[in-house]
């Protein structure tokens, strides 16, 4: 089964953008990124209901934050390190304002916050929180820095009332 699979994700589907897109750049408008990412949550919700939704939106993002620490941040001396340069290839990409509220470190426990969160901020409160994705994002980039597996659940969000999304980090186990 897994030989069938068409779409393995691997870092070269990022693809060459100088070359694919000479004209426009590697940029688009964050309108253009929620369009496919709630249509896609649209037509999977309906197919697969809610908490499978959620479920694999953050499968997904897991898989991305592993992959975007493997080929962006690559490694990192220590803590303080890895947030630096985290923080600011979310800034340089356009995802977001990386923001750490606390961190007890002996306790393997983190408080993150997202300011202009690609996803959701600035969309209206439908009293729901919609950032599984990040959830699993942030789930996978710790762990690949840590080799640890860490649970990541959003505690805030536009999209219930939040004007941040915030995130509570503890290592498993």
């Amino acid at each position: 089964m897994d030989q069938m699979r068409k779409y393995r994700f691997t870092w070269d589907l990022i693809g060459d953008i100088g070359t694919g897109r000479p004209n426009l750049g590697p940029s688009t408008r964050v309108e253009v990124y929620r369009l496919m990412q709630f249509c896609f949550r649209d037509v999977i919700e309906k197919r697969l209901g809610p908490e499978e939704t959620d479920s694999l939106f953050f499968d997904a993002g897991f898989l991305a934050g592993k992959e975007f620490f493997i080929n962006v941040i690559k490694s990192a001396d220590d803590f303080n390190h890895f947030v630096a340069k985290l923080q600011q290839a979310l800034i340089d990409l356009g995802i977001g304002v990386l923001r750490v509220e606390k961190a007890d470190l002996d306790k393997f426990s983190l408080v993150l916050s997202v300011m202009e969160d690609l996803d959701c901020s600035g969309l209206p409160d439908i009293g729901t929180q919609v950032c599984n994705y990040d959830e699993g994002f942030i789930a996978g980039l710790i762990e690949a820095y840590t080799g640890k597996k860490w649970s990541v659940k959003e505690v805030d969000c536009w999209c219930n009332g939040g004007r941040t999304c915030r995130f509570s980090a503890d290592m498993e186990g």
